[in-house]
């Protein structure tokens, strides 16, 4: 997936294959099985070019990644534990890119409603922290 990403359009297993080999010797036929079976399960499409096929992403990494991270998440017996586990390995960068994806998902009629409430009655907080 990384090489179709990479390439931004519709590539072939030789054009894979060939750049591929610019860093380790791989078969031809290993390249056409791993782009067969992202085609099998809907990772990419493709289009028949004369003998060959043209394999292009369906999705971005982007996209590729979270459906990876739920697929993991939804087989666990325990989601909250698994999460809580997967945060604490997290590096702060990490955890930044979390707060401001779950801002952004939240959108901004949540972000803004704590904050008019402190601002209307700037003591309930403190109130409510000493009961």
């Amino acid at each position: 997936m990384t090489r179709v990403w990479k390439w931004n359009r519709p590539v072939t297993v030789r054009e894979v294959l060939e750049d591929l080999q610019q860093e380790r010797s791989i078969a031809y036929t290993t390249v056409m099985t791993v782009l067969d079976n992202l085609h099998q399960k809907g990772w990419v499409r493709r289009e028949a070019e004369g003998r060959a096929y043209r394999y292009e992403a369906v999705s971005t990494r982007a996209a590729y990644a979270a459906a990876l991270m739920n697929d993991a998440w939804s087989q666990s017996d325990n989601p909250a534990a698994a999460l809580v586990a997967f945060f604490g390995m997290m590096s702060e960068e990490q955890r930044q890119a979390l707060r401001d994806a779950v801002r952004i998902v939240q959108g901004p009629e949540t972000q803004e409603a704590p904050q008019a409430s402190q601002e209307e009655n700037p003591g309930a907080a403190g109130e409510t922290a000493g009961r």
